[in-house]
């Protein structure tokens, strides 16, 4: 499972728990938090009741005194009220006054009169001068049908004559709660949905990062060209940056040490060609064997000066990571550029060079200077390797949504033993007018620019003979 999803689901799962945890422990509280409001408000009122209906229970007279009559008048009462939203149009208090022995002397709906209540916890607790409630279901098998019963005693002095009950069925309160609960429940569905959208966009946030940081480290493996993400997570941006240097101190080490081995074999050939005409030289010696040494000398200091210069902007191209200043190039003028500065080597040479483009091409994005270099290696090595009166063709054309540039000569082709040593650095063939080699670099220098253009460079032998050289750049 991947680390992205692996914390998602975490976040999820936490914040899912918590959510759950917290809607469950305020559900579980939001029934006992209104009863107690409500048991409250009946505490008050059933006092109240009390001292109202005390004259009439001193007098014997609480089935047909004032306090009768007005409870009788409230039941009658006439109500519309909205309360938050629930309209209120019924009174639902029960009012029952029981004697100091626990008989109902006095009930609102006159079902229970006369009728031994000395066992209700409301009345015989309040009987003991203590506080008496209860919460008595009307039908024993309808959890709905409960009722709270909260007493308070009525008094004759310090003596207790008698417990008014005050009862309101708990039915009343389910809209309240019901409606607190689907609240709660739908803003807790929605804080599900908010923690997975954020868990989403987290997840896609950390993956894509880890995505780059992962492509970066493969790219770095196979030796490919790569820059370090930029974008994302700082720890990840800056565990990339730590890779890159890393890399480049790994490589700069090995680097150095391929290179100076690899110049170290090339130069020796030049140097021992020019130690050995040196020493003639001091001999005397007739004159045309004097300018044949120093031509020699002269031809073996240039070879050599043109290979730590051609060595030098390798090693710097190599170096390189991304494409530094990339401007829009037009590739017909590219090529009809590098023509023109090989017009030289094709006089001498006798070779023709012919362009032929697709029209219109579109513009591409590159260092138009390593291009046109890239470009003019791969054409010099079409002219050298081509026969006299031969011609090198450069095509240029859109294949698969990126720009193919062809060179093709008609000379031998490429030997079998040497169709793996093409991109060697100083691998060279001998040319075949003189049989003289190049520093082998030129094809090493073309393949990295390719590369750094996020292209490819292709050689391989035409079926009609010669060899075509194709560098392929995205558009």
């Amino acid at each position: 499972m991947q680390i992205s999803l692996r914390v998602f689901l975490a976040f999820f799962l936490i914040v899912g728990l918590a959510a759950f945890f917290i809607q469950r422990v305020f559900i579980q509280e939001v029934k006992p938090a209104v009863r107690q409001v409500v048991e409250g408000n009946l505490v008050d009122t059933a006092n109240l009741l009390a001292e109202l209906a005390a004259k009439d229970m001193r007098n014997q007279t609480i089935a047909t005194g004032n306090f009768a009559k007005s409870v009788e008048n409230f039941s009658h009462r006439k109500v519309d009220a909205l309360i938050l939203g629930f309209r209120k149009t019924t009174l639902n208090y029960r009012i029952r006054v029981t004697d100091d022995k626990g008989i109902v002397v006095f009930d609102s709906e006159n079902k229970e009169l006369g009728k031994d209540h000395s066992r209700w916890n409301d009345v015989r607790r309040t009987l003991q001068g203590l506080y008496g409630a209860r919460s008595t279901k009307d039908n024993p098998q309808d959890a709905n049908s409960s009722v709270m019963y909260v007493a308070a005693p009525i008094m004759n002095g310090q003596q207790i004559i008698g417990v008014l009950t005050v009862a309101s069925p708990n039915r009343v309160l389910a809209p309240a709660i019901e409606r607190a609960e689907k609240r709660i429940l739908n803003y807790g569905l929605l804080l599900l949905a908010l923690s997975l959208a954020v868990g989403l966009v987290v997840t896609f946030w950390l993956s894509r990062s880890l995505n780059a940081l992962r492509r970066f480290a493969t790219a770095v493996i196979a030796g490919e060209k790569a820059t370090p993400p930029t974008k994302g997570a700082k720890e990840i941006v800056q565990l990339g940056q730590v890779l890159k240097s890393m890399r480049e101190q790994l490589e700069g080490k090995q680097y150095v040490e391929n290179y100076v081995h690899q110049l170290a074999h090339e130069i020796k050939s030049p140097l021992s060609a020019i130690g050995a005409c040196a020493e003639l030289l001091e001999e005397e010696l007739p004159e045309s064997d004097k300018k044949r040494f120093l031509e020699t000398i002269s031809s073996q200091s240039k070879r050599l000066s043109t290979l730590v210069e051609k060595m030098l902007k390798l090693a710097a191209l190599e170096h390189r990571q991304a494409l530094n200043n990339t401007q829009l190039v037009e590739p017909l003028a590219l090529v009809n550029r590098v023509a023109e500065n090989l017009a030289p080597s094709c006089l001498a040479n006798h070779v023709q060079i012919q362009i032929r483009s697709a029209h219109p091409l579109p513009l591409i994005k590159a260092e138009p200077l390593l291009m046109e270099q890239a470009l003019f290696n791969l054409a010099e090595n079409a002219v050298q390797f081509s026969p006299q009166q031969g011609l090198v063709c450069m095509d240029l054309s859109i294949q698969e949504n990126a720009l193919v540039i062809a060179i093709e000569d008609e000379g031998e082709g490429i030997p079998d033993f040497a169709q793996t040593r093409l991109f060697e650095r100083f691998f060279s063939l001998g040319r075949p007018q003189g049989g003289a080699k190049s520093t082998g670099l030129g094809l090493c220098f073309a393949r990295e620019v390719a590369l750094l253009h996020k292209g490819s460079l292709e050689l391989k032998n035409r079926p009609q003979g010669g060899c075509v050289a194709k560098l392929v750049l995205p558009l």
